[in-house]
């Protein structure tokens, strides 16, 4: 049995619900350590951005996944990340009476340039300990490599373009160096080798190619890789059954995104907050501005997560790639191991 060294996991990710209240300075509090990367959603209304702000570029600035705008700059979306939350403006983000969500990672603050590769990185903030960083880069047309800070290869990364409209390129171990994903859309995993100029990335740079959504201006990649008890990045096989797939991950699931690959599918993300007892039912979708909505629904269990609808979306008998990160691990490494309850 595998044994997490990350005793509480929500010292580094953690989802936190609130209202807003339309006042100017309003501190959130209750994530537990400041963030480094902000994902946040009004779960209420359709027709709303998700607004994605990192400590790199500074809490003025955000990106949309339901969009493939260059970056905007907001400066009533977020005040401060603060040493146990954020603080909000009176803008997009803390409409009065509306209910949203955020999604929190730890990193590292600003973070400082990282030389590794053949293009040096602006700034890129790591936390090692939970396998996450941001790297902030320009890459000419040619490409070239860039380090990523983790001291192994990232199972996932996610980048995008800052300085024009773009897709969001989402690498996924499972998919591959060739073919890949787009964040903002729907559509199957599709031959786009100039991403990534076909190579996976190493225990210290990723490699970037000609393609104008990581290269031409200034971008930013979201790097993950896999800690046990922690975070899994893999893929499964529905079963197109009530009954289905069983996925382990070896923690209790706190957060959840799933991808079909070979059509055109949502991104679903659904959270241990939203949904605190199983069936876990309410989700949001990446690409898409809808508030939080209900089906798909699944189990989170003490060691992975459960199939529980035979919805094409999450469900039949095809290829899917899946983003976990826990709320607890299966087995922490203290006291001999101590083992998680299910829900």
């Amino acid at each position: 049995m595998a044994y997490s060294s990350i005793i509480k996991p929500t010292d580094y990710f953690n989802t936190k619900l609130y209202t807003g209240n339309a006042t100017d300075n309003t501190a959130i509090t209750g994530v537990g350590f400041t963030p480094s990367f902000l994902w946040g959603k009004n779960i209420t209304d359709n027709g709303t951005n998700h607004y994605l702000i990192n400590a790199v570029r500074g809490v003025t600035k955000e990106l949309n996944t339901n969009s493939n705008s260059a970056e905007g700059t907001d400066a009533t979306l977020i005040k401060s990340f603060d040493s146990d939350g954020f603080t909000l403006g009176d803008g997009s983000l803390n409409q009065s009476g509306k209910n949203f969500v955020s999604w929190n990672w730890k990193a590292n603050g600003q973070g400082s340039s990282n030389t590794d590769g053949t293009i040096n990185s602006t700034y890129t903030s790591v936390d090692t300990t939970s396998g996450f960083s941001i790297v902030q880069f320009t890459a000419s047309g040619s490409g070239g490599t860039v380090g990523h800070g983790l001291g192994v290869a990232p199972k996932v990364m996610i980048f995008k373009r800052l300085d024009a409209a773009s897709d969001w390129p989402f690498y996924h171990e499972f998919v591959g160096n060739v073919n890949m994903l787009f964040l903002n859309t729907s559509t199957a995993a599709s031959n786009n080798s100039s991403i990534l100029n076909s190579t996976s990335p190493t225990s210290s740079v990723f490699t970037v190619g000609s393609s104008n959504t990581v290269t031409g201006g200034d971008c930013i990649a979201y790097c993950f890789a896999e800690k046990t008890g922690f975070s899994k990045f893999g893929s499964y096989t529905g079963n197109n059954a009530d009954d289905g797939t069983f996925v382990y991950t070896g923690f209790k699931p706190a957060w959840i995104l799933t991808k079909r690959t070979d059509g055109n599918y949502k991104w679903l993300i659904s959270n241990n907050k939203s949904s605190p007892f199983n069936q876990v039912f309410k989700y949001v979708s990446a690409e898409y501005g809808d508030g939080q909505a209900d089906g798909m629904a699944m189990d989170f269990l003490s060691n992975g997560f459960k199939l529980r609808d035979n919805d094409a979306q999450r469900n039949t008998i095809n290829p899917y790639i899946y983003m976990a990160f826990a709320e607890s691990p299966f087995t922490a490494n203290v006291d001999g191991g101590l083992p998680t309850t299910a829900r």
